[in-house]
């Protein structure tokens, strides 16, 4: 490539040279020539006459300073220094970008027929030349200026202050917000859209007015996102004690969107799989996701908008944050163990996966070369977990005390990581020295537990050890502050109380040496201990659980976490085992106790459907795969099949009662009705490896009501290849391929495809009416579904699946290097397999780093990639 990316460091953060107290923006949209007019008011913070601006993909047409041209500036790459520059001043600048062309989606694009922005983290530098950090706030005036016909709707920040029409059938509006904030929070929408109304009353009594903008057709899709709104708005004020502040809130669906969505102050802009729902184009886990990320996004209103980053190291400050406040919501709402599961699964599965990658890096990172990179399951999910912590040593209580000092100390400021840390320590009085680690040290911690019980002296003893594997950019580990959460149980399933030195003590235990031994007296029987519970923290847990004790806390726990974990390491066990099995030329095995374990969950009448169905869901391949240094692919992948075809063999009649018995008449989306509907369709899941699946999935298909049924019927047909699949699929696509948005369940279905010429078939996919790899929605679906969750076929022994992605990867380098960054991962961590496919992975990636362009977004992860 032409210039070796730079990295930046943390470490090397300074404070702005100067600062932006207001910024007036005139945007004269047109698809091709749109004309940028930015006026700030600008003052100088050091002794420095001279302001650098960032910009990227800009055409510059003036600079003027208290009204006078200004000749005193240079352009450089992806920079305007303009120099000589009194203390004070008003800075003029105009710009021409290209919507039309912008195939990045970052800054002004076009999305179907409308424009709009995405300007986080640095893509308001692709709007105009200006100070783009998150720590210069400014208030933003922004004025909008297009086709009347085309574009009624001219959306910024704020309120609407004023507006009016102009000569050729154009118009205008005005947007104000009075608080400020840093560019990338900025947004722009102009389109035609229908429109779903509502308002919020807030607790102290103001009407706040609620537009969710949604294509024109589309307006049935909408309520529950706006119910979603609602619940969110009024969750913050009950929980948190957070009141929205401004008189509107407005959210805009799009379709051409690289991210979830996007919080910006008063305008969310969101990709329209987060919005639209009915129940014949979404299924529960649709709903469920609309819900946490509308949840997510307004949330971020205070942590995040109010109170913003630093610098983008700091980038956990709002998403660890802002996550742990969506999950929250979520469990509040619904059911939380359901929640508490399914959280845990993306850290056991794809986060601790990052952990082990060249990519590794701790949830505030100390160097990144492409921020966008750094949008991370580490940063977001491991970030939400460190909060969850200290939310666990705090209390409640302590924990919203330490929430009022934050925002009391940091409203209306960029603040830092540590500002968060010392807010809950100065709040609680909990020493958190050592806990901070946890912001500075990559890689996951493994924390092995052994037992001893004397019976003499009855008492039990608890040593636990901490380690955490050497990452590739931090060699030295140091022990950190984790919170262990115990239980102890007699053998008739009873709670025994943990007392040490003769006094009760908490059930979380705080882990701060490499080792240490944990006493408890008073015990009178060998007891069962339940570790980790409601994973406590992110860690990898070893301890040499027998089968008995496993099935027993599946039985007995008190926590449902704890009983859903135990059948998960039940589970491991003989997915461990039965690998080395099939590896040594052996056949798959399950142990008649394991079998009526799980018999045994199927007919609790105690348990609720959702529970029963998280249950049953067995570990997936990348979760499998991280617990090997070097993985096998097939045989993983063969004793995981297995195990599903023997358990449906053995619980054929259980799962086949459950099957008939949970039909619903009709459709709704609370919770029971969706716990319900999740455990009918694990057991169809289950049933089409059986001899009547072909008849149940394609009945279900033929006589859903809802798309739920429709997926999970598709998705029964397409894991277990039963005859009906084509069928299915041909009739969905007939129905469907008019709406991208329902096509994408499609596509992945296509992706994930365990025919051995699915390469064949998706490549033709590629070809559907619905397809664009332009559009990341049908990329991610398509193409990201084939690259994560098929290994069978995309590690194949060829190496035709990487070979592809290679040349998905190269195409995608130039429209939407972003994309591109997000689908590359799984070729990442190529030296988890054997040395022929090392060798072909490889490969792809030196083809790669050798192109001229490569974009420092793919750059900088194969560079990493290639060094480990």
């Amino acid at each position: 490539m032409a210039q070796t990316p730079q990295a930046k460091y943390r470490k090397d953060y300074t404070s702005p040279s100067h600062t932006i107290s207001d910024i007036d923006l005139t945007f004269d949209l047109h698809d091709t020539t749109t004309i940028v007019t930015a006026v700030s008011q600008v003052k100088q913070l050091k002794d420095d006459t001279t302001l650098q601006l960032e910009g990227e993909s800009l055409k510059l047409i003036s600079v003027s300073v208290n009204g006078e041209a200004w000749t005193r500036f240079e352009e450089k790459e992806g920079a305007l220094e303009i120099s000589a520059l009194p203390e004070a001043f008003e800075l003029k600048i105009v710009t021409e970008i290209n919507p039309e062309e912008n195939t990045a989606l970052e800054g002004l694009y076009k999305s179907g027929g409308a424009f709009c922005t995405q300007c986080e983290a640095e893509g308001f530098r692709r709007i105009t030349y200006y100070m783009d950090r998150p720590d210069v706030l400014a208030k933003y005036t922004t004025k909008v200026i297009a086709d009347k016909a085309a574009y009624p709707f001219l959306l910024s920040n704020g309120n609407r202050i004023a507006e009016g029409d102009l000569e050729g059938g154009r118009h205008w509006v005005q947007w104000q917000d009075p608080h400020p904030k840093p560019a990338y929070l900025f947004a722009l929408v102009a389109g035609d859209f229908d429109v779903l109304r509502d308002k919020y009353v807030t607790k102290s009594g103001r009407d706040v007015a609620l537009e969710i903008f949604v294509d024109k057709g589309n307006l049935d899709r909408a309520p529950h996102a706006m119910t979603s709104l609602i619940n969110s708005m009024k969750w913050d004020e009950e929980r948190f004690g957070l009141e929205y502040d401004l008189d509107i809130y407005m959210i805009v669906a799009v379709d051409f969107f690289n991210m979830g969505a996007m919080e910006n102050k008063g305008l969310n802009i969101f990709n329209s799989k987060f919005v639209l729902a009915n129940d014949q184009t979404a299924t529960d886990t649709d709903y469920l996701g609309i819900e946490a990320v509308i949840g997510h996004e307004y949330f971020h209103n205070w942590t995040g908008n109010r109170v913003t980053c630093r610098d983008w190291f700091q980038l956990s400050l709002k998403e660890g944050l802002t996550v742990f406040r969506d999950q929250e919501f979520s469990s509040d709402l619904g059911s939380r163990a359901v929640n508490r599961i399914n959280n845990v699964r993306i850290i056991r599965g794809p986060q601790f996966a990052e952990d082990a990658s060249p990519m590794s890096h701790p949830i505030r990172p100390e160097k990144v070369i492409e921020m966008n990179n750094f949008y991370t399951l580490t940063v977001y999910e491991k970030g939400s977990e460190v909060i969850r912590m200290m939310h666990t040593l705090l209390g409640e209580e302590g924990f919203q005390k330490g929430m009022k000092l934050y925002f009391e100390r940091h409203d209306g400021t960029a603040a830092t990581c540590e500002d968060f840390v010392a807010a809950m320590e100065d709040a609680s009085g909990v020493d958190l020295k050592q806990f901070r680690l946890w912001y500075s040290q990559s890689g996951t911690p493994t924390v092995s537990v052994t037992s001893e019980y004397d019976s003499a002296a009855q008492t039990y003893s608890l040593t636990v050890s901490q380690r955490t594997e050497p990452t590739h950019e931090q060699q030295e580990k140091q022990p950190l502050h984790i919170p262990f959460d115990v239980e102890l149980y007699a053998e008739n399933g009873d709670v025994i109380e943990l007392q040490c030195n003769g006094e009760k003590v908490d059930n979380v235990l705080n882990v701060t040496e490499a080792e240490q031994t944990f006493v408890f007296e008073n015990v009178s029987e060998q007891p069962v201990p339940s570790l980790l519970r409601e994973f406590s923290a992110p860690v990898v847990l070893e301890y040499d659980y027998s089968d008995e004790e496993l099935i027993f806390l599946m039985v007995h726990a008190r926590n449902e976490f704890a009983r859903w974990d135990s059948g998960q390491m039940l589970l491991a066990k003989y997915i461990r085992s039965n690998v080395e099995a099939v590896q040594n030329g052996q056949n798959v095995e399950l142990s008649p106790a394991l079998i009526d374990a799980f018999r045994g969950v199927l007919l609790s009448d105690k348990l609720e459907p959702a529970f029963i169905a998280e249950m049953m869901a067995l570990p997936n391949h990348n979760e499998v795969s991280g617990w090997y240094k070097q993985v096998d692919v097939d045989a993983v992948a063969k004793v995981l099949k297995s195990i599903k075809v023997k358990l449906a063999a053995e619980l054929e009649d259980e799962f086949s009662a459950l099957y008939h018995s949970l039909k619903q008449a009709e459709y709704t989306i609370d919770h029971a009705a969706i716990g319900k509907r999740s455990l009918r369709n694990t057991a169809l899941a289950y049933l089409a490896h059986t001899e009547q699946g072909n008849e149940l999935a394609e009945k279900q298909y033929f006589g859903a009501n809802n798309m739920t049924d429709t997926i999970a019927a598709m998705s029964a047909a397409n894991s277990a290849q039963l005859a009906c699949r084509e069928t299915l699929m041909s009739d969905y696509s007939d129905k469907w391929k008019h709406d991208g948005l329902v096509m994408d369940k499609w596509f992945a279905l296509q992706g994930t495809n365990p025919a051995h010429n699915v390469l064949d078939v998706i490549k033709n996919t590629m070809s559907h009416e619905a397809f664009s790899l332009k559009n990341p929605n049908r990329t991610r679906s398509l193409v990201g579904s084939f690259l994560n969750m098929n290994p069978v076929r995309f590690h194949a022994k060829s190496g035709e699946g990487y070979k592809f992605a290679g040349e998905i990867l190269k195409e995608l380098n130039s429209s939407n290097p972003q994309v591109a960054s997000r689908l590359i991962d799984p070729l990442l961590k190529f030296r988890k397999y054997d040395e022929e496919r090392q060798a072909l992975i490889k490969a792809e990636l030196e083809a790669l780093k050798s192109m001229d362009n490569l974009a420092k977004d793919l750059f900088e992860k194969v560079n990493k990639a290639l060094e480990a």
